[in-house]
């Protein structure tokens, strides 16, 4: 459907799944009109959340070129839609957009060998960003922004837990040489001590009415560090010293924007921070795994139908480094936008998307890496979103850029019973959970690991492609995320069989003759 370029009283741009060519670019035809100080209103639940601007015809043509469905719409036509809205009472809302936000992303220079969702969403959308990074946010930059994203972003000082499979590799040497540069530029003499001062300046910065967005591992990393701000949960090989025998205990939760209650992992093999997620129910499960948006009311807040607006109530599965977030680590009035619901309840077992308040500001975290990317690794391609223009994963992204053109207006919080869960598929949730999962296998072009089909025993080859020159398997070692061993088993064969009925629920890693081979999960 394209649109006239004549003046029209109104521009309509649809945001339904059947009307909208190009729904990623159309957030930055509204950026844009936002920038001229058009008039904008975002029809929240109305046609996936549509929007409505007021054009001399700049509008119509951006869209034109930009490949985005519009109709011009008369203002006849427009008072229809509001006398339909206002029948609907709370359930819909129309919300003028005062202004264009000022975004920040936080991100290196030196390039890492993984992109961020946010940037690509950005870019593509065509709406303006600048790059910041840790020596711009200690010096006080975040002053000139309203809307800050942080992503694939390790604020422990633990180099992403990276150093078991690959603390020898150069971008990894360049990575820890550059963190270090930058503490000691700030007089810090740990890169712990510096990534969490950059926290405590993002958290005033949110505390003074700032938007932050976060995905992936900073969603988790951020409130680790905040927690940790007053013991050392890293190990020497990342700031030469010990870890504080004592870490567990010191972690002060009151201190965190989103979680409470969650163990943290210092063990610098284990490619995991902490018990916030729950990975291991997800990996291989690409063709099910599928999350529900909550369906909030417009009013009085509009806020939390805002963050969801979209063109589908589900939204396909994605891992990352941080997958999902269990809601029992939750805080008490965290709002939980999307997760996994359990059958039959309207409760989330698994959170994707939270969102909450901090002082005069608002926290946003969204689970995963790459909503089109179910598992992207280290060396991956970037997505092209020329191919997924109407991707309702990266909807949510750009929802967020929003956020800070909304006057907001401090309302009463939604309780839990005033929301809808969309359903999943029974079969979907069905498929999910599994009884031991293996998980990250570093060398996989060395070992096949995988549970048996009993689920009780653990079997372990070398991969065919890759058997010849390679020494036996002498011993298995499988210990916890605090390293302690649970076995111990010779092998001295080119085949293992490991019986692994009597491990407790939990988290493990594995070694193969002395050397990480990777981790599994069992329920």
């Amino acid at each position: 459907m394209c649109c006239d370029t004549a003046l029209a009283a109104h521009l309509f741009i649809p945001m339904d799944a059947s009307m909208q060519a190009d729904h990623l670019r159309a957030y930055g035809v509204v950026y844009a009109a936002l920038q001229r100080d058009a008039d904008v209103r975002w029809l929240l639940n109305y046609r996936g959340g549509s929007f409505v601007i007021d054009d001399d015809g700049t509008a119509a043509q951006m869209c034109k070129e930009r490949g985005v469905s519009c109709s011009d719409m008369d203002k006849a036509e427009y008072k229809a839609i509001e006398k339909e809205m206002e029948r609907g009472g709370n359930t819909f809302n129309i919300v003028k957009l005062e202004k264009a936000p000022k975004i920040a992303v936080y991100t290196p220079t030196n390039k890492k060998p993984w992109d961020d969702a946010v940037t690509m969403a950005l870019t593509y959308a065509q709406i303006p960003f600048d790059k910041v990074y840790a020596d711009d946010v200690l010096d006080g930059a975040l002053d000139k922004y309203n809307w800050l994203h942080l992503h694939h972003e390790d604020f422990t000082g633990q180099l992403g837990k990276y150093w078991g499979q690959f603390h020898g590799v150069d971008w990894y040497v360049q990575e820890q040489n550059t963190q270090q540069a930058i503490a000691a530029r700030h007089g810090f003499d740990k890169i712990s001590k510096m990534q969490l001062a950059v926290v405590q300046k993002i958290r005033d910065f949110v505390g003074a009415g700032g938007n932050l967005f976060a995905m992936c591992s900073a969603t988790e990393t951020f409130d680790i560090a905040l927690a940790a701000q007053n013991t050392d949960i890293c190990e020497d090989v990342f700031d030469g010293d010990p870890l504080d025998p004592d870490y567990q205990e010191k972690l002060d939760y009151t201190q965190c924007f989103a979680f409470t209650g969650f163990r943290v992992y210092p063990n610098p093999v284990l490619y995991l921070h902490s018990d916030i997620d729950d990975f291991g129910a997800h990996i291989g499960q690409e063709a099910f795994d599928a999350f529900s948006l909550n369906v909030f009311p417009a009013r009085p807040d509009p806020i939390p139908a805002m963050l969801t607006q979209d063109h589908t109530a589900t939204i396909k599965g994605f891992m990352g480094q941080t997958t999902v977030f269990r809601t029992e680590k939750l805080k008490p009035g965290v709002l939980s936008l999307a997760g996994y619901p359990a059958p039959g309840s309207k409760s989330f077992y698994e959170a994707r998307y939270i969102h909450g308040d901090y002082e005069k500001g608002t926290w946003t975290f969204y689970s995963g890496h790459d909503p089109e990317d179910f598992q992207h690794l280290v060396g991956d391609p970037p997505t092209d979103l020329s191919q997924h223009p109407n991707s309702p994963g990266y909807r949510l992204i750009l929802n967020n850029v929003l956020l800070p053109a909304v006057k907001r207006v401090l309302v009463p919080k939604i309780a839990c019973c005033d929301v809808q869960v969309a359903p999943v598929p029974e079969t979907k949730l069905e498929t999910v959970p599994q009884k031991v999962l293996p998980a990250d296998i570093s060398a996989p072009d060395t070992y096949n690991i995988y549970p048996a089909g009993d689920q009780l025993t653990l079997s372990i080859n070398h991969n065919s492609t890759a058997a010849k020159n390679i020494n036996n398997i002498e011993r298995v070692v499988i210990t916890n995320a605090e390293g302690k061993e649970f076995i111990s088993q010779p092998v001295n064969a080119a085949t293992a069989s490991i019986d692994i009925r009597n491990l407790p629920p939990g988290m493990y890693m594995i070694k193969i003759n002395g050397d990480y081979a990777g981790k599994l999960m069992k329920e």
